[in-house]
């Protein structure tokens, strides 16, 4: 009997962003959910600029434009913050 691996698809499907945390749907079923404290860009963005965002690289990425934000699946799935660098204020 064999075993094939399951198909993956690390595209976005859909992002929700509250207080605490980054949750994004993937198109295999897969969800990501990160503390909101990993990217301090969005966690000092307003929910209006949190709520505009948009698929980036063939929907391998989310690009937020109004604060200049992007992250990409395959970092979500390794647990990558924003550099150490990346400063706390808007």
């Amino acid at each position: 009997m064999g075993f094939s691996a399951p198909k993956v698809d690390e595209r976005v499907m859909t992002v929700r962003i509250d207080d605490e945390r980054l949750t994004v749907d993937l198109m295999d079923g897969r969800t990501i959910a990160v503390p909101l404290a990993w990217y301090p860009r969005l966690f000092n963005a307003t929910p209006e600029q949190r709520g505009h965002w948009r698929l980036a690289g063939g929907g391998f990425g989310i690009h937020w434009p109004d604060i200049d934000e992007d992250l990409s699946t395959e970092g979500l799935l390794r647990g990558a913050r924003a550099p150490a660098h990346q400063s706390l204020q808007p």
